[in-house]
């Protein structure tokens, strides 16, 4: 991951990048009870501002200390609770058997699936999106078609979609209950 990349981008699109939750995650919490959502590489926290104003208390890690300082400016009186966390390095662990909701959107790591999987209560939401394969590209970050909803295999999948997204890149998208 090209962590001084990103932390270039959001000291340079701070204002930009004070988007509109992902359309996915609105659609598969707006219907949820508020309990414990995680957010993952959530960036300057756009899906973790949502949540914690509809009464969520949110746990937001990414790596990117730029990003998580935007977060904590805009989360002022919410439930977020920040961390910046190399993943890669196993620099935050997912507490077993404790979220209500984990989301992980537009990053990949492949050995935080299992992890992601295990942290979720029993009946739990996890929702993943991620850029697709593409020639040309490193795609070590990017998904094969497929490839997500076998991580899910004997999960209930709620939505499974691979195309194109608002900006037009190609991804796989899922929503997912854990089992009771």
């Amino acid at each position: 991951m090209d962590l001084a990349g990103w932390e270039q981008r959001y000291r340079a699109q701070e204002e930009a990048s004070a988007s509109h939750p992902h359309p996915l995650l609105v659609e598969a919490a707006s219907s949820l009870p508020p309990g414990r959502a995680l957010d993952l590489a959530c960036g300057t926290g756009r899906n973790a501002l949502w949540l914690a104003e509809r009464g969520w208390s949110v746990t937001a890690v990414d790596g990117s200390p730029a990003a998580i300082e935007i977060l904590r400016q805009r989360a002022a009186g919410l439930r977020i609770e920040t961390q910046v966390a190399d993943f890669e390095d196993g620099g935050f662990a997912i507490e077993p058997a404790h979220w209500d909701l984990i989301a992980i959107c537009y990053y990949l790591q492949r050995n935080l699936f299992e992890p992601s999987k295990c942290g979720l209560v029993p009946g739990g939401i996890l929702i993943a999106i991620a850029l697709l394969s593409k020639a040309g590209k490193d795609n070590s970050f990017r998904l094969e078609p497929g490839e997500l909803r076998r991580y899910f295999e004997g999960w209930e999948i709620l939505h499974d979609r691979e195309g194109r997204d608002q900006w037009e890149h190609k991804v796989a998208e899922i929503v997912v209950r854990k089992p009771i």
